[in-house]
This record gives structure tokens, C-alpha cells and sequence, in this order.
């Protein structure tokens, strides 16, 4: 069995010869210009002038920040800014536990983001990681082992099963070699690799004569010559590609960025009207209006939001874990609620990653076959009616002739018992499973075999057919079978091979995005216990039938699709398979309403402005590479898309870091994939994706309505201090009161809103524009209504209290009391942000709120009869008909909200 041979014939091109990147040109003219010996490989002294010229075989990695200046730089933040304002003002009034909760909350932001940091240094280091730390190569005439750091372009490397290729290499020779290229190319089978040279414009997974560094060799053996080393090699460029990606900010912060500016402004402007009125037009004294207008601004600056921001996405991070989706990076939990676009490698993702035959063609027919995995599931079907493969002659010899004829083997999965573990080639083990759901095989032992190798393009295997006699099998691609074939076997026997009605067959299949394989047999002579290479030319086999394979699309994908587009996201598949095996799964999941895909030569030839068009229109793309993927990911967010990208291979870095939310494959992943995206599925699964969505609008949906209760009780403390001083009365409430609310109702109250479960139809709505403000007109009038509300209960109370004659200390406490009680009712009215807040749903998940409201009533008792407490904020007990008084304003203030959000219902539906 001899080599594939170093190849010397001429490829035409019209780039000339010297031009002509490795793949495209003859092996013998690769050594010429490389100035390397096939046979001796290099000289150690100019091995070593080599490495002294091109640098070690290593990827470069970027110089780290000092950890210093990267904590530092997590205070370049407009709320942080705010916050530590409020410490600077709560210290100021000596309220010291104040300043410490503050300063706390900053801090642990502070630790959180640096954590986070280093998010691309870490990628790079990954993808470090996967070159090989050994290289067997020929120095001198001599094999020896070399570090793989040391290779240099023109060295002579061999590869043998279960190597990590070192460094890019030109092929020389190969026998029977396979290289799993799946990192780079995102196929799922192993690649038969070749000496021969390809087109210059060949897709980086049709380069049969390169071995890429990084990749692993399956089967086989094979000797190259080291063309690329370091940042020059394919997983290089990507490296380098990576280390260039700009990752960008998430809606959330962005949207907090422009919420926190205009929240700065709006509180230092109030405060700022509010002492020049004073002093202008009231006549207070410059002291006495500074603290009042110190008082506004701490009664104004939500100091708990941050905390409360943070906890609500730490809740979904658990949240999304259950789900499998696990968090790298906190803010990815509620990008993944503004997510417009998901774009999905397939294989693992939307694929299981697991070959399946799916039809059978004999003469007579063709079988369908059901089942997913390599267990024995599923079953065997003609014209949608299940049948046994003994009926069915030809069948049955073609599952018998796929299964013996093969080196993989299966064994029980302890993980899933319905299902079984593959060792050896996806394609044989699919033959097994057949096999297994065939209801077993009959194959008598095997007495000899010639391996697959790629030069020769079939596996041929000498049996005993289970019955005494000898046979020898064939398996390969169809058209190499086929020439070795001059008869089919039908139900009632032999007939004569009818050529041109097979490839037609064929033609329909490997259209549909099939990977076909053919089976032959032949009877052997009594006693033979050998094969030969030239026997099995002489031909003579009768072919059995067609398998047609294809990694199957995951059951519960299709599905979570469907999910996906009622929510108003669309997917799109990027993947580096060809075209028709894309357009197959895409088909089966309901992706692209049957537009062709657009292939990867096809978006070279687009500029920007037209990928820009192309991608909105497109939503399959094959035989794409790292730059195509990136490209598309950077396309669809100039369109002002928030996408979401899904990845295994090192290929997918880029763009699982240029992506809005990068997905990486727990199970099949790269630690590189994994180290540049900010989520990971721990079941490799696409439904986790869709169920990560809805948790991410959960949150969002969350932190909307943290935001929309403590912006109206911050406004409510605020515009009470601000009326008094209009009107000149006396203060409601002190500062140092304002405070203690704040302080209370940020850690119960408001925190309660993190644990709130989804609103009705979370994933029937379309997703929120990425420029949408986090308070809408909607929500503005809801902050301002609410706000007026408070004002005016807890006015009310004060003036009620005064005229019946209640103490400054009584009727604040009175008014404290009121505003609490005021937030408690809002509390229940804004966990349903405009549906009712006595509807079952809400009331039935209402658990979290009553503990909220226990508690803080709990501490109000404490507020207002603990003699400490009435020292440290100027309180005083309370009669029984105060607390009378309280509640039934309450009970008014909850019938406003409410029949607030009743009028606007109504209004809303008026309008639909």
C-alpha cells in the first residue's frame, strides 16, 4: 500500500508561481523555495539561524496592565461618581454607617469589574495553550524530538495518530492521514488530508495538502514541511485578529452611562434651584440653606441602585446556571434580554455533533432511518411505515456489510443509558448505530482488512459471512465503489449495475446536504485469509446501497428557534460546512425559509455596505472563515442589532468576543472560545440559549422596575424637602430621617424586586431597541405621578398631625411612617409594571415582597419606639390612631396606582 508521494505536476493559476500561497503549489517547489531537504531535513546551524531570524514557535501575548491601574480604572464610572459623592455628603454629616454602606457598594463593584478584566489576555493565553509542546522532526538525517517552540520554516516534521500538529506544514507524504480540523473549520468529521496542491481561492477546509498548527491527527501518518511558525500560522492570524476585536459595551451600560449623566445633572440642579431660592427669594441664611440643599441631594441620589443592579444580575447568573448557561461576565445576563439576532455555528450547537445515517438506498428503495445519537433508538421506515431490515434482502446486507467493514467501536454511555460512546471515526460509528437499531449484526470474524486511505478512497475487509463462507466487503465513496462494481442487488437477486440511475441518486442526496458513503460485496475464495490491493481492483463487487449521513439537528432546537423568532429574534447559521449540508439543517430547523445560503468567496467579494445589506436579507452562511464571521457579527451590529454569536473552535474567538453576548461550547469548546466569550452552555445545546433570553428579560424586566421604585421614593424624599423650602414651612422630614428610609427600604424593599418571577408574555414581545433610555415617557410619568403622590401623603399627615396638635417629633415620625407605608403599597404596585397587582400570577409569586415588608416594618417598630433610635434620628412614639391614619392613607394611595394604571390600560387598548 503505498504513499501518497510528493507531488510534482503543475497547477494552473492565473497567479504566477512565486506568488502562490503553500496550498496552491507543488510540494517539491514549496522545499525549493524554503531551501529544505526532503529527506535530511535541515542542519542544526541553520536550524538555529532560522529560530534567531523568525522567532520562537509561540503566539505573542500582550503586555498585561498593571493591577493597580486596572482597579483604578473602575471608578471611571458616572454612577460610581455619584455614589462616592453621597459618602462624601453622608460623611460630611457624620452619618458614618451611611458612608460605610456606601463606600461598600462602590468597592464591591469595584472588585467584580476587575475580576472581569483580562478577558482577551486570557483568550489569547487559551489559544497559546493549544500548540504543541513537542515536535518529532528529521535534523542532520537523524528523527529526534525538538521542542515545538524551536520549529522554524523548513523543517521536517512527522505526524502519526493522536499528535497535536505543531506549526502550519506543506504536506510531503500522508498515508491514510485524517486531522480533525474542527477547532478552525468547524466541520464535524475528521479531513482526509493529501501531498497534492489546490486552487489558490480553495476554502481553508478543502487545503487537503496543509496540516494547520493546533490541530490534532486522528488516523494515519504523514511528514510535512514547516511553512508557518508562531503569529504567521493560521491559528496565529487568529490570535493576532483576536487581539485586535474591539469589545464593546453592553446596552445596560450604556444606558446607565447616559441615565447616571443625566440623574448627576438633574440632582446637582435641583439642589443648586433649591438654595438660590432659599437665600434669594426666602431669605434663609447661606449655612442653613447649604445643609438643606446637601440634605436634597442626598435625599435625590439613589445610592442603593448599583447594589440593587448588581444583586438582580447576580440573581439571574443562578438563575441562568440552572438553565445551563453559565455567566463569565455579569452584565452579558441582561445583554442577552436586548438580544436581536443569534448567530449560530452548527455543528454541537444547533447539530449534535454526532454522525447519523438518515437514509438507506438500495435497488428498490430508499429507507428512512429515525433516531438520534449512537444508541440504538429509532428505527427504520419505508414510506413512513416502519419495517425490519430481515424483509428487506439488499438492506439488510448493506447495514450487515457497514457495520462489519469498520474500525469504530461503541460502548455504553455512563452518562445517558439510551445511549452509547464513540471511539474511532463519527462516520463508522454511525454504520454501528445503524447497526444497533438494524436489531444487531450477524457478521461472522474478521480475517484481514485493508484501511481506508485516502488515495484509494474505500476500506475493504475479508470476513465470514456468519454462515461459513467468505466475503469481502467494500465501503468508500460512492463514485470509487461504483467503478469497482458490475452488478446491484435487488429483492429477487442480482440485476446489472445501471450507472447513470445511481449517480442520479446520488446527485439528489448529496444535493440535499448529505455526507454518502457506498457498500459492496463480493464472495471470497474458500480459505482466503488475506487481501490484496490488486484483488480488489479486479473489481466484480455487487453494490448493496447508499448511506446517506448527516449530523441531525438537535430535536429541542428547532424548537427553541421557534421560540426564538416569537420573541422577534432572528437566527442566523454561520458555519465553515459546505453549503449544502448547511442549507440540510437549516431546512429541518425552519432557518432561512429556504433562501440559498451565501457561501464565503461570495462575502469576499462584498464590501461593508453590501454585507451590511446582505446579512439582513441572509440567514445561512457556509464555508465561512474567522474574518467571515467577524465581519457578519460587526455587519449586523452596524445595523444596530444586539447579536449574540455561538462558537467551539478557536476559528470562533473573534467574533465570540466582538459579539454582544460571545456563547461558547462548554462540552466541545476550546478553553479559547471559552475564554473569549461571556457565556458558556454546559450542555452545548442551542434551547439553553433561548432559555438563557428569557432569564436575561426577566432581569432587565427586574431592574426596570428597581429603577421605577426607587426613583419616585428618591423623588418623593427629595420634592418634599423642596416644597417645604418653596413654601417655607417647616421640614416633614429631617436629612438625617431621609437617610434612614433610604437606607432601609434600598436593602428590603427595593432589593425584594430582584427575586421577582417573569411577566406574563416575556417572550411574546420583540426585543428593546439597544439606543432604548432605561425610563421611558411612560416610565417618566410614572416617576413623577408616584413621586407627586408621596408628596403629597406625607404633606397631608405632617399638616394633620400639626393642626391636631402633635409635637415637631410625633408628627415627623407620623410622616416617616407615612412614607414607608406610602412605599410598601408602590412596592406591590410596581411588581407588575401595567398589569394588576391583585391578579393571581401576581399575588401567587408574591413571596419575596411580604418578607420585604416584614422586615421593614419590623425596623420602622424599631424606628419609632426604641429609645436609641429616637435619640439618633429625633423620633417619638406613635398613638394607635396615628397608625390608623397611616394605613388608610395607604390604602388611598394604592387605589391611585392602581386606577392609574387601569386608565392607561384602557387607554392602550383604546388605541389597539
Amino acid at each position: 500500500m503505498p504513499d501518497t508521494h510528493v507531488s510534482t505536476g503543475p497547477q494552473r493559476s492565473e497567479t504566477p508561481a512565486k506568488d502562490r500561497p503553500p496550498h496552491a503549489r507543488p510540494a517539491h517547489e514549496v522545499l525549493h523555495t524554503l531551501d529544505a531537504d526532503a529527506e535530511n531535513g535541515l542542519g542544526a546551524e541553520d536550524a538555529a539561524r532560522r529560530l534567531a531570524e523568525h522567532g520562537p514557535n509561540r503566539l505573542p501575548t500582550a503586555a498585561r496592565r498593571e493591577p493597580l491601574k486596572r482597579f483604578a480604572q473602575q471608578f471611571a464610572n458616572i454612577l460610581i461618581a455619584v455614589l462616592l459623592g453621597a459618602a462624601v455628603v453622608t460623611a460630611a454629616l457624620g452619618h458614618w454607617i451611611d458612608t460605610g454602606v456606601i463606600l461598600g457598594v462602590v468597592l464591591i463593584n469595584a472588585v467584580i469589574g476587575f475580576l472581569q478584566e483580562g478577558k482577551a489576555e486570557n483568550a489569547l493565553a487559551a489559544i497559546a495553550a493549544m500548540l504543541s509542546p513537542q515536535a518529532t522532526v528529521t535534523r542532520d538525517g537523524r528523527r529526534q524530538q525538538v521542542p515545538a517552540a524551536d520549529l522554524v520554516p523548513g523543517d521536517l516534521v512527522h505526524l502519526a495518530s493522536g499528535d497535536k500538529v505543531p506549526a502550519d506544514l506543506r504536506l510531503l507524504r500522508a498515508r491514510s492521514l485524517q486531522i480533525q480540523e474542527a477547532a478552525l473549520t468547524g466541520e464535524s468529521v475528521p479531513v482526509d488530508k493529501d501531498a497534492q496542491a489546490v486552487a489558490v481561492d480553495a476554502d481553508l477546509g478543502d487545503r487537503s495538502g496543509i496540516a494547520h498548527s493546533g490541530t490534532l491527527v486522528v488516523a494515519g501518518r504523514g511528514t510535512g514541511v514547516v511553512v508557518a511558525t508562531g503569529a504567521r500560522t493560521e491559528i496565529g492570524r487568529i490570535s493576532s485578529m483576536l487581539s485586535r476585536v474591539a469589545t464593546l459595551t453592553t446596552p445596560l451600560l450604556q444606558q446607565m452611562a447616559v441615565f447616571g449623566r443625566y440623574l448627576t445633572a438633574g440632582i446637582l440642579a435641583l439642589a443648586a434651584l433649591a438654595f438660590g431660592f432659599g437665600v434669594l427669594l426666602r431669605g434663609y441664611g447661606v449655612d442653613e440653606m447649604f445643609l438643606a440643599a446637601v440634605g436634597l441631594a442626598v435625599a435625590a441620589i439613589p445610592e442603593g441602585l448599583p447594589a440593587i443592579m448588581t444583586i438582580t444580575l447576580a440573581i439571574g447568573v443562578g438563575a441562568m446556571a440552572r438553565r445551563n448557561a453559565i455567566i463569565r461576565r455579569l452584565p452579558a445576563v441582561e445583554t442577552l434580554g436586548a438580544v436581536t439576532v443569534i448567530c449560530s455555528d452548527k455543528t454541537g450547537t444547533l447539530t449534535r455533533n454526532e454522525m447519523t445515517v438518515r437514509r438507506v438506498a438500495t435497488q428498490d428503495a430508499t429507507f428512512e432511518v429515525t433516531g438520534e445519537g449512537y444508541g440504538a433508538a429509532g428505527e427504520i421506515t419505508l414510506d413512513g411505515t416502519a419495517v425490519t431490515a430481515g424483509a428487506h434482502r439488499a438492506l439488510a446486507d448493506a447495514i450487515r456489510a457497514g457495520d462489519a467493514c469498520n474500525d469504530a467501536e461503541l460502548s455504553p454511555d455512563p452518562d445517558d443509558p439510551d445511549d452509547n460512546r464513540l471511539a474511532g471515526n463519527p462516520v463508522d460509528g454511525a454504520l454501528k448505530a445503524l447497526a444497533l437499531k438494524a436489531g444487531g449484526s450477524r457478521a461472522g470474524p474478521r480475517r484481514d482488512t485493508i484501511p481506508f486511505e485516502s488515495a484509494h478512497k474505500f476500506m475493504a475487509s475479508l470476513h465470514d459471512r456468519g454462515d461459513g463462507r467468505p466475503v469481502v466487503w467494500l465501503k468508500g465513496a460512492p463514485e470509487r465503489v461504483f467503478a469497482l462494481c458490475d452488478s446491484a442487488r435487488g429483492q429477487d437477486g442480482e440485476v446489472p449495475l445501471d450507472t447513470d440511475a445511481w449517480h442520479a441518486r446520488l446527485d439528489r442526496l448529496a444535493g440535499a446536504g448529505y455526507r454518502l458513503l457506498a457498500v459492496a460485496e463480493r464472495p471470497a475464495e474458500a480459505g482466503a485469509q488475506a487481501l490484496s490491493f490488486a484483488e480488489i481492483e479486479q473489481g466484480g463487487f455487487t453494490l448493496l446501497g447508499l448511506f446517506a449521513l448527516l449530523d441531525p439537528a438537535r430535536a429541542e432546537a428547532a424548537t427553541a428557534v421557534g421560540d426564538c423568532k416569537a420573541a422577534g429574534i432572528a437566527v442566523k447559521m454561520i458555519t465553515g460546512d459546505h453549503a449544502a449540508t448547511a442549507g440540510a439543517v437549516a431546512r429541518e430547523l425552519g432557518i432561512g425559509g429556504g433562501r440559498p445560503a451565501l457561501t464565503g468567496h461570495e462575502l469576499d467579494r462584498m464590501n461593508d455596505a453590501e454585507l451590511a445589506e446582505a446579512v439582513t436579507r441572509t440567514d445561512v452562511f457556509a464555508r465561512t472563515t474567522p474574518e467571515h464571521k467577524l465581519r457578519l457579527v460587526s455587519a449586523l451590529q452596524t445595523k444596530g442589532q444586539v447579536a449574540a454569536m455561538t462558537g467551539d473552535g478557536v476559528n470562533d474567538a473573534p467574533a465570540l468576543k466582538r459579539a454582544d453576548v460571545g456563547v461558547a461550547m462548554g462540552r466541545r469548546g476550546t478553553e479559547a472560545s471559552k475564554e473569549a466569550a461571556e457565556m458558556v452552555l454546559g450542555d452545548d445545546n442551542f434551547a439553553s440559549i433561548a432559555a438563557a433570553v428569557r432569564e436575561g428579560r426577566i432581569v432587565y424586566d427586574n431592574l426596570t422596575k428597581a429603577i421605577l421604585f426607587i426613583l419616585p421614593t428618591n423623588g418623593g424624599q427629595a420634592f418634599t424637602l423642596l416644597a417645604a423650602i418653596v413654601f417655607g414651612t417647616l421640614l416633614p422630614i429631617t436629612p438625617v430621617q431621609i437617610l434612614w428610609v433610604n437606607m432601609v427600604t434600598a436593602v428590603t424593599l427595593a432589593l425584594a424586586l430582584a427575586f421577582e418571577a417573569g411577566e406574563p408574555g416575556v417572550m411574546a414581545r420583540p426585543p428593546r431597541r439597544r439606543d432604548a433610555p432605561i425610563l421611558s415617557g411612560f416610565l417618566i410619568w410614572r416617576v413623577g405621578f408616584v413621586s407627586a403622590l408621596l408628596v403629597i401623603a406625607v404633606f397631608g399627615l405632617f399638616a394633620f398631625a400639626r393642626d391636631s396638635g402633635m409635637a415637631i417629633a410625633e408628627a415627623r415620625t407620623l410622616a416617616v411612617n407615612a412614607l414607608v407605608a406610602g412605599e410598601i403599597v408602590y412596592l406591590f404596585s410596581a411588581r407588575r409594571l401595567d398589569g394588576s397587582a391583585l391578579s393571581r400570577a401576581a399575588l401567587t409569586t408574591a413571596r419575596p415582597a411580604v418578607v420585604s415588608v416584614a422586615l421593614v416594618m419590623a425596623l420602622q417598630g424599631l424606628f419609632t419606639y426604641w429609645p436609641a433610635m429616637q435619640t439618633l434620628f429625633g423620633t417619638a412614639p406613635l398613638p394607635r390612631d396615628a397608625w390608623a391614619a397611616i394605613a388608610g392613607c395607604a390604602v388611598l394611595l394604592f387605589a391611585a396606582m392602581e386606577g392609574e394604571k387601569a386608565v392607561l390600560r384602557r387607554f392602550a387598548g383604546a388605541a389597539r
